[in-house]
């Protein structure tokens, strides 16, 4: 199996940034899609950004497109989420996931693999 783990959350004012970091551990990192969703209190899960296993190709939500970046390091098995001009509406639990499948997954469904979640928190 897969282990991920999320860090990095916090308490942000609007219009300020954070950086998550996602850390995998078990079976090879670089053979998974990987991808961040989030989930508000009372809301679905939604599906927020996603990056190809060779880095290369990325996609994301209209919600964050712009504004949050999503990146990867094989080599030291780490995603990151760059969330710059942070909004209220990006108050959530951030998840970092995994997928095997081998084309972009944006999709809950599409993942195999999750980690426990990061609060993000943005006053207003």
């Amino acid at each position: 199996q897969v282990q991920l783990v999320e860090s990095g959350g916090g308490l942000v004012q609007a219009g300020g940034s954070l950086r998550l970091s996602c850390a995998a551990s078990g079976r090879a990192f670089s053979s998974y899609t990987m991808g961040w969703f989030r989930q508000a209190p009372g809301k679905e899960r939604e599906f927020g950004a996603s990056i190809s296993w060779s880095g290369d190709s990325t996609m994301y939500a209209d919600s964050v497109k712009g504004r949050f970046t999503i990146s990867r390091d094989n080599a030291k098995k780490m995603v990151y989420l760059q969330m710059n001009t942070l909004k209220p509406e990006d108050t959530a639990v951030y998840y970092c996931a995994a997928s095997r499948k081998v084309t972009l997954a944006t999709s809950s469904s599409e993942y195999d693999y999750w980690g426990q979640g990061t609060q993000v928190t943005v006053s207003s």
